[in-house]
């Protein structure tokens, strides 16, 4: 039964990094697209190729961030608590590119992992030793303080940008910047990669040592390939229900405060990942700075509708996800 839930563990955490990829593409080529600074192909195959370097670069940063995490009890309970977790954060990611709505795969997964422990402690069983930390730390916090510095430093970032492109002709502007974007765009995916891939690698290596496969500390070769490969697949694959939400629903943009936006999502997560060693949601920190960047404008840019509902998402998210961890759980408890 250990292997069998071992296998089920690493399947789901398989299709957990590909929806994380095909969901979170959007973050790095809806601007790009939107401005026309990039095709639609020459923008995934960027944005896959940067994702990839990312998640292999992230494994230097796993240990650091399992550290944060919690403790998984060992054998079938702990495999059952991954499972229902990573079960509950795909349906919910899957719901939500249905509606079009960027959100959090980290947040989804982590609130989904509290749950499962919930679930647990409810059966009587091993809960998961720290989540509550984690959960507060890793995603409640993010969750107030990412959005709300990401839109302040999209906002700001205009003006220096605005001041340096004052005696240049628009169309100038607007082709430097475009140019400029391709490298922002590689930066956020390659951010993403970084801050997402350490996600799944942490869950596949908690699954192996609870199965007892592998030993407290260890890293097999094969796990940062695996998490690699599954991201960029999702990625090469695209997300393109909430790439329209980002780049034609939510804000009117231009290709300078589009390149602003990239930037600066890209700098929040490089500062979480190498800085803090903490979770930065991609999709937070680049749709925030995106509204920030079109905030600072003459005319009216943001769809306040479309706004109020992605917020929605990103409030609900936890809560959602806590229940679909739990109940996954206590479906998935006669199998321990």
């Amino acid at each position: 039964m250990v292997a069998f839930l071992l296998g089920a563990v690493l399947v789901t955490a398989a299709v957990f990094a590909f929806l994380n990829g095909f969901r979170d593409a959007s973050s790095a080529v809806a601007l790009s697209v939107r401005t026309r600074a990039l095709t639609p192909s020459i923008a995934v195959l960027l944005a896959a190729l940067f994702n990839c370097l990312g998640a292999l670069a992230s494994v230097a940063l796993t240990a650091a961030f399992a550290e944060k995490l919690f403790t998984v009890p060992p054998g079938k309970n702990g495999l059952i608590l991954l499972l229902a977790s990573l079960i509950g954060a795909c349906l919910w990611g899957i719901y939500l590119w249905w509606r079009g709505y960027p959100s959090s795969s980290t947040h989804a997964l982590i609130s989904a992992l509290v749950g499962a422990s919930l679930g647990s402690a409810m059966m009587g069983q091993s809960p998961l030793e720290g989540i509550n930390t984690t959960m507060l730390t890793l995603v409640l916090l993010p969750l107030l303080v990412s959005p709300i510095v990401a839109f302040v430093l999209g906002f700001a970032a205009v003006y220096p940008t605005s001041w340096a492109a004052r005696n240049t002709a628009p169309n100038s502007v607007n082709r430097r910047t475009r140019q400029l974007q391709s490298v922002a765009g590689a930066a956020v995916a390659f951010g993403h990669g970084l801050q997402d891939g350490q996600r799944t690698t942490a869950v596949v290596l908690f699954a192996l040592i609870a199965a007892g496969t592998i030993g407290a500390g260890e890293i097999p070769l094969w796990v940062p390939i695996f998490t690699a490969v599954m991201l960029t697949a999702g990625t090469l694959w695209g997300g393109w229900r909430i790439s329209y939400t980002l780049g034609h629903r939510l804000v009117r943009i231009d290709p300078m405060r589009g390149f602003v936006a990239q930037l600066v999502g890209a700098a929040l997560l490089f500062f979480g990942a190498f800085g803090l060693h903490m979770p930065l949601s991609t999709t937070h920190t680049v749709t925030a700075a995106t509204v920030g960047a079109g905030a600072n404008q003459r005319f009216s840019s943001t769809n306040g509708r479309v706004l109020i509902r992605i917020a929605g998402a990103w409030v609900v998210t936890p809560v959602v996800c806590v229940a679909l961890g739990a109940l996954f759980f206590l479906a998935l408890s006669p199998l321990a």
